[in-house]
């Protein structure tokens, strides 16, 4: 992976946008035996306050065999154990991030992300708070945000991203990952077929709604697509070969965002939607929902409206809308049909997603009808970006009433 940073350069001096940032990783090792590797690398640095951040899960992952090897090395760490909500979920909200932060002595001069998501986004937050980097150990392919800069978290109930910092270096050990859990597995792939809906949105934001774009970013986030879709037999069956592809797919994505300086290359009108979702579970005190999970079933209904709504609005006519609107539409109305065109029929996402044992419908999760419409209906507020989503709802004016005519 390291010479994929080598091709990330080479793009972006290709690329003259003018929105590209740093990429600060100095390390990105995967393969077998890797937490041998990551001591040694905080051996190098000579880290002495090591804090292993874990939950009870990813400490008999991953955690518990890093503290050995630490203790073995002779450098000096603590561990905190994140404590789970009601639900037994681990959060990404106040209380978590007051945790870290009371168990982290100023003293601590590195902390070690071990776990999925969820884990990352807290530790992404408080290592930067306390001005110390942080590494990545992740121990499950189940999203693509190991390398990214931004830390959804939830603040009072909302979900809110925060731009912090990316980790310094990242340790993803095979072994760990083909131990996990086939639904995470199968999250990760539905993190990865979002990006048809959000590259999409992407590209109509900047042609219609001025926002800005990478071209680098975007094709770095394609190719990342492309290489998980291209080997969805191999990723199915779990095996080392099929895990690099999809983890190394997660982890390309995530240097795309942090290349971009935002997630605009991977989030869009399917992450509105889960989001939406997902704070709603929150209000009811429901159980977590995988993010990957949540977001594939997202990128299938979005493609179903896409291809039904939107796309059929922008080739007959676009009655009723804003001149201004109307001559950016019209100007760029090829390119805007292309990208949207490309997204495959959502029975066809579906079907990817239920080759690797994953959910393919809202109320596998326990997404009622309602939820899914008000999603769809309001989703689109949470976030300033103008996707066909929003287009739709505020531009178009369509309301939706009836699941059924989506599901």
């Amino acid at each position: 992976m390291e010479s994929f940073i080598s091709k990330i350069a080479t793009l972006a001096e290709n690329c003259h946008c003018g929105n590209h940032h740093p990429i600060t990783i100095e390390k990105i090792t995967v393969g077998n035996e890797i937490l041998k590797d990551a001591v040694r690398y905080i051996g190098e640095k000579n880290y002495q306050k090591v804090k292993i951040i874990v939950d009870n899960h990813t400490f008999q992952a991953a955690g518990k065999e890093l503290a050995n090897q630490l203790e073995r090395a002779d450098i000096p760490f603590s561990t905190c154990y994140i404590l789970p909500d009601e639900n037994q979920d681990i959060i990404a909200d106040e209380r978590a991030l007051v945790q870290v932060l009371l168990e982290s002595s100023k003293e601590t001069d590195v902390m070690v992300a071990v776990g999925a998501g969820t884990i990352h986004d807290i530790v992404r937050f408080c290592s930067t708070k306390m001005g110390i980097p942080f590494i990545s150990i992740p121990t499950a392919p189940s999203v693509d945000g190991f390398t990214s800069m931004g830390a959804p978290l939830i603040v009072r109930g909302e979900k809110k991203t925060f731009q912090m910092s990316s980790p310094i270096a990242i340790f993803a050990d095979l072994t760990v990952l083909k131990n996990a859990p086939r639904k995470m597995i199968a999250a990760g792939f539905g993190d990865m077929i979002a990006k048809f809906t959000s590259l999409a949105d992407w590209k109509f934001g900047h042609l219609v709604g001025g926002e800005p774009y990478c071209k680098a970013a975007a094709q770095i986030t394609r190719d990342a697509l492309n290489a998980s879709v291209k080997n969805v037999e191999k990723i199915k069956k779990g095996d080392e070969e099929g895990i690099q592809i999809l983890i190394e797919s997660l982890i390309a994505s995530g240097l795309a965002m942090l290349l971009f300086g935002h997630s605009h290359p991977a989030s869009a009108g399917e992450h509105h939607l889960s989001h939406y979702w997902e704070m709603e579970f929150l209000r009811q005190k429901r159980a977590a929902v995988l993010h990957g999970a949540k977001v594939g079933i997202a990128a299938s209904i979005l493609a179903k409206i896409y291809k039904s709504e939107f796309l059929p609005f922008i080739c007959n006519g676009m009655e009723g809308i804003d001149e201004n609107l109307y001559i950016k539409i019209k100007e760029h109305k090829e390119e805007i049909k292309a990208v949207y065109e490309q997204i495959p029929d959502s029975i066809l996402l579906r079907k990817w997603v239920e080759q690797l044992g994953g959910e393919t419908h809202p109320e596998q999760l326990g997404i009622e009808n309602d939820l899914v419409i008000k999603g769809l209906n309001e989703a689109h507020k949470l976030r300033d970006r103008f996707t066909a989503l929003k287009f739709l709802n505020e531009i178009v004016k369509i309301r939706r009433e009836f699941a059924s005519e989506i599901l």
